[in-house]
């Protein structure tokens, strides 16, 4: 199934890159640099879509129809233009335990300053992200399926991209302290940034695809709501309190980045949040800073509090997914592929 993904994906970058020549060498060699980047994902999304798809589609198929490819890797066209798109806001220059395109194209640009060759990447990832992101939806749009389906779809994809907009709008006003830090900003954020794009929009679409009930796509709704948001708690977790050597990340890169997270809003109404607050944020965090931070984390009980939150939206998945399964409107197939997710999800390291 992925092969199938990643086959569609090199067809659509090459296709771009193609049309990209006749504007010139440097936009084709972005084109290029982008599919290098973008392709060797986990493939989480369109793999999602697939799985639900077939499970609720009414006939088993060894193979998933084109048209449900399609729509699955435009979904992970959508998701790398989000990922430039935040690379920029973030001023990374690494993903994957690499450079990331703005830290190749700046590595490369030839004759340039240092300056002129990070605006020059962080202006080709902007650039890239905007034109992934109408690829993603032309897409859609241009989908194999009755006017019904595409116009469900397109919707599905304007909603996405607004919710998706709107928390990594809410997450940059955190880290500015423009919004107040309290745990439902927090977590509506959380659901926003992540949950829509990552978990119900792939299970909405697959929903939409195999042509189920109202009801099974309310109920796909809010389990993706539900799985993402336990899904970014977890990250959370592992950033602070996880072996950096199996997530890949800096270690302690959220608290040195003063990130706004569920552990954080608990600890601020706590006795620790004085001795936390004195260090939380500073870009030249030691690690024996850090060490001290996440010890305070948990002795707080704000690791416990984010623990506790995961288990709570697992749990409502397992009730929302048999109440479903008891009313027949999701087949125990359905719900059974979503279970798996949810084991792989409890037992994820990175």
């Amino acid at each position: 199934m992925g092969t199938r993904i990643e086959e569609a994906l090199r067809l659509r970058f090459t296709h771009h890159g193609d049309t990209a020549e006749r504007y010139g060498s440097e936009f084709a060699a972005l084109w290029r640099a982008a599919a290098d980047h973008s392709l060797g994902g986990k493939l989480v999304r369109p793999r999602l879509l697939l799985d639900i798809h077939r499970a609720l589609s009414d006939h088993d198929v060894s193979e998933p129809p084109l048209t449900a490819i399609d729509v699955a890797a435009h979904i992970e066209l959508l998701h790398y233009a989000f990922l430039l798109h935040d690379d920029v806001i973030d001023g990374d220059l690494t993903r994957r335990r690499r450079p990331n395109l703005i830290g190749s194209l700046a590595a490369s640009a030839p004759g340039s300053t240092e300056e002129g060759a990070l605006h020059w990447a962080r202006s080709s990832a902007i650039l890239m992200g905007d034109l992934l992101l109408t690829a993603a939806v032309m897409g859609f749009a241009r989908a194999d399926v009755p006017d019904a389906t595409r116009l469900g779809l397109l919707d599905l994809m304007e909603q996405t991209i607004l919710e998706t907009v709107a928390g990594e709008h809410t997450d940059v006003a955190l880290s500015h302290g423009i919004v107040a830090p309290d745990l439902d900003t927090v977590l509506n954020m959380s659901v926003y940034k992540t949950a829509t794009y990552s978990f119900s929009l792939p299970l909405r679409a697959a929903a939409l695809l195999a042509g189920a009930s109202a009801n099974a796509e309310r109920t796909l709704t809010t389990v993706g709501r539900r799985i993402g948001l336990a899904y970014q708690l977890q990250d959370d977790l592992l950033s602070v309190f996880g072996d950096h050597r199996s997530h890949g990340k800096d270690p302690f890169s959220d608290l040195r980045e003063g990130k706004e997270t569920a552990m954080i809003a608990y600890a601020r109404s706590t006795p620790a949040w004085p001795r936390i607050e004195r260090r939380f944020g500073a870009p030249d965090l030691t690690v024996p800073d850090a060490v001290e931070i996440r010890d305070l984390l948990r002795d707080c009980g704000a690791e416990a509090f984010a623990t506790d939150l995961i288990g709570d939206q697992l749990d409502e998945v397992h009730t929302l997914l048999a109440d479903a399964e008891l009313a027949g409107d999701i087949g125990p197939d359905a719900a059974g592929t979503i279970l798996r997710t949810v084991t792989r999800l409890e037992g994820r390291q990175a």
